[in-house]
């Protein structure tokens, strides 16, 4: 654990609930609140630092709550406020800080500001809080020609109050998440009185949802450049990454920092979701009076090859150190294919992002998925700087790749009349139990999704404590990555190797380690007199690494 005023975050490792799909307390087939509570125990003994909370709050659901109608209440398909407090609670006892989402972008079509929004005429102060415009060619097309990130249009033509056909309103996501207008004071003041609010009940920080959007271009160009998160410079899209939104994060930085205790280790963290390329822009989030971390979606991207590996890591602290922030490492979330599942296709070079696998799409090598993940993540924990673990893939759980259409909910999957899968596939509830109903999700017999049958062979109750499992491995790495202190650490590439593996050391304030990871085809000879501190496969005294294996070595 970091002692006082050490600035927790820079190496903590953070864990993602999903909590529809958690555990669920009262038998509906959804996650909730008290089930998280219930099964914190599970994140203690993991050896996790922190735990980042979904949306929760008030919301008709069209996007999993990513469309709120009330940020200051939950929602009570989740609970209460006072099973927030008892979570936090639970959470904070058992040493266990909690971030919760915002969604500082868009709110829900039927949040009262939009609603007032609605029943009042253009030009209104009401109207002024989203991005109402004037439609092209007398009114009938819309404003700009951008694209949903959902599919189809972002612009929806409203009925005004009198019945007759009129303004348009921007929702670069679903329809039902129409996009605040941060160029309004009201915004930016109501959006910052609700982080003091889940401040004031005990949150421990912020994860922001969309962080890159909240600013769009002067003028609202048309877009020749489109909405692909992998594309080579976010900032040429004019609905990404403007400038404006570091003026924004200053004012948060300097609302978190009032929170802090001193002497107490209790900063109050705040992590973007920016998919932004290339990596310098990334960097400007993390300045030192800016955010405290942002998600490293490069690093996800990248390919299980080498070379890849090997320049996007040295690129990613080397701009992190740049601004003397943490470098912040994932694999896995609740918007993307799970990386058990991602890796068990054909590694190509060059940035790679699977939107969804569906029955008739072509099928990962499931083993070789679960073994090149666990080297990943053998690679990833010994990385300096900071990381983020999605709920079940200590479990090695795959994504969910067969379900059937009728009972996706993803709006991608509508709007896009089925082109796209959508994200269910990796948001499928997490196994508890083996051979009960819903794997011990919950005391019903079904969950809100269908979960494969092979996810009761992966249950957190067949694992615990079995040797050589994948949870078991996981709390090791967790367990040694403390002891040592690695995300404090320092990398250093290690020259003397094939092209094809990945060597490098760490030095941290509690040792060196020697991370080897053999990506070729070619069994890797272990160095003598280095004591094997973890692998990510059975590794027998005098072995070689072989294909998809990690070692931590002892210097």
């Amino acid at each position: 654990m970091t002692g006082p005023d050490e600035q927790w975050w820079r190496d903590a490792v953070i864990y993602q609930i999903y909590p529809r799909s958690w555990a669920d307390a009262n038998g509906d087939g959804i996650g909730d609140l008290p089930g998280i509570t219930a099964r914190l125990p599970h994140l203690a003994d993991l050896g996790v630092d922190a735990v980042w909370l979904s949306p929760f709050y008030t919301s008709p659901q069209h996007d999993a709550g990513y469309d709120v109608a009330d940020y200051r209440d939950v929602d009570p398909l989740f609970g209460d406020l006072a099973a927030f407090d008892a979570l936090t609670a639970r959470a904070h006892g058992l040493g266990l800080r909690v971030i919760v989402d915002i969604v500082p972008n868009h709110s829900s079509s039927e949040h009262p500001w939009f609603r007032a929004a609605l029943a009042t005429a253009p030009g209104s102060p009401e109207r002024a809080r989203y991005v109402f415009r004037e439609g092209r060619d007398g009114g009938t097309l819309p404003p700009n020609n951008w694209a949903s990130m959902f599919g189809g249009p972002a612009w929806t033509r409203v009925t005004e109050p009198d019945g007759t056909p009129g303004q348009w309103y921007l929702h670069l996501f679903d329809t039902s998440q129409p996009d605040f207008d941060w160029t309004n004071p009201e915004v930016r003041d109501e959006l910052e009185d609700v982080l003091r609010f889940w401040f004031d009940r005990g949150v421990d920080g912020f994860r922001i949802d969309v962080a890159h959007g909240l600013v769009k271009a002067h003028g609202l160009p048309d877009t020749d450049h489109g909405l692909d998160p992998a594309a080579d410079a976010t900032a040429l899209a004019p609905m990404w990454d403007q400038p404006g939104v570091h003026e924004i994060y200053r004012s948060w930085r300097r609302l978190a920092d009032s929170y802090a205790v001193e002497g107490q280790d209790r900063d109050r963290i705040l992590c973007a979701e920016a998919w932004v390329l290339p990596t310098e822009a990334l960097s400007k989030y993390v300045r030192e009076d800016e955010l405290h971390q942002s998600f490293n979606f490069e690093y996800l991207m990248t390919p299980w090859l080498a070379p890849d590996q090997r320049r996007t890591i040295t690129r990613s602290l080397d701009q992190a150190a740049a601004v003397g922030a943490p470098q912040t490492w994932v694999l896995s979330n609740h918007d993307v294919v799970r990386h058990a599942t991602r890796l068990g296709f054909p590694q190509h070079p060059g940035l790679q992002r699977i939107e969804g696998i569906g029955p008739d799409d072509p099928q990962p090598e499931a083993v070789l998925g679960l073994r090149r993940a666990r080297a990943a993540t053998a690679v990833m924990l010994a990385l300096p700087g900071s990381a983020y673990v999605f709920q079940g893939e200590e479990l090695g759980v795959p994504e969910a790749t067969r379900l059937p259409d009728g009972v996706r909910q993803d709006p991608t999957f509508a709007r896009t009349g089925g082109e796209s899968v959508g994200r269910d596939g990796c948001r499928v509830p997490v196994p508890w139990e083996g051979g009960v109903p819903s794997y011990g999700f919950g005391p019903g017999a079904e969950a809100w999704l269908p979960q494969p049958v092979e996810y009761g062979l992966l249950a957190a109750d067949r694992q615990r404590g079995v040797p050589g499992s994948t949870l078991t491995l996981y709390q090791d790495l967790l367990r040694i990555r403390r002891e040592l202190r690695l995300g404090r650490g320092s990398l250093t590439w290690l020259e003397d190797h094939p092209d094809d593996v990945l060597a490098f050391e760490v030095a941290a304030p509690g040792g060196t380690v020697r991370v080897l990871a053999n990506l070729g085809e070619d069994p890797l000879p272990l160095p003598g007199g280095l004591a094997v501190l973890a692998s990510s496969a059975d590794l027998a005294p005098g072995e070689p690494l072989r294909t998809d294996e990690t070692v931590w070595l002892r210097c």
